[in-house]
């Protein structure tokens, strides 16, 4: 782990981003006695046109009239 002070942490913003990616707990610490932690953010990957296909199906009869509006057609 690795403690890093406010004023070191905002020149080596993008090595300590890098760090805490590879696991390594970093923590950033300010004069006034407050710290954080950075941590990585697990991404769900990019969605791919097409990667759904076969988890749904459709009605044949989905765009039918509905007979609860039968009062309300002309």
């Amino acid at each position: 782990m690795s403690t890093v002070s406010l004023d070191e942490a905002l020149i080596r913003f993008a090595e300590l981003m890098t760090e805490a990616a590879d696991g390594e707990d970093v923590v950033i610490a300010a004069q006034d006695g407050t710290a954080v932690r950075l941590v990585p953010v697990q991404t769900k990957g990019i969605p791919r046109f097409g990667s759904a296909k076969g988890m749904f199906t459709m009605a044949d009869d989905f765009d039918a009239p509905l007979e609860d509006f039968e009062p309300y057609e002309r």
